[in-house]
């Protein structure tokens, strides 16, 4: 069997948790091809959160940005995706809703595409089809 990408979950969580929580199911499928490992927190982290949420970024393989329609006033997501950039992590971007209105990350490159969220793309995103 071969070895699962881990996954770091990078999403709104103010307006867009359910949607993490339909990604984390997704890696329960038996033809999943990631496990999800960390995403991000909303809970009080003490001392810097950036260098814990760093770890954690760190220990994953790739980043999944799901874009909401807020995510752009997200700074939590922001930071997350320029410690993804600085550690050099892969990471793309997943359009949380089918009926539009999904905002990149503040941070994002003006080159980063957002990608439909669907079973067939997640599993070719995660292979590297970016």
């Amino acid at each position: 069997m071969a070895t699962k990408v881990r996954l770091f979950i990078s999403y709104d969580y103010d307006n867009d948790a359910f949607l993490k929580e339909a990604l984390v199911e997704q890696s329960k499928k038996p033809d999943s091809p990631f496990e999800f490992t960390d995403a991000s927190v909303k809970a009080h982290l003490t001392g810097d959160w950036k260098d814990k949420v760093k770890g954690r970024i760190d220990r994953a393989d790739q980043v999944a940005v799901i874009c909401g329609k807020n995510t752009d006033k997200a700074t939590g997501v922001a930071a997350e995706v320029t410690i993804a950039q600085d550690l050099e992590k892969p990471y793309f971007l997943l359009a949380g809703y089918s009926d539009g209105g999904n905002k990149k990350p503040a941070t994002a490159l003006s080159a980063d595409k957002m990608y439909k969220w669907t079973w067939e793309n997640l599993k070719d995103l995660i292979a590297g089809a970016r």
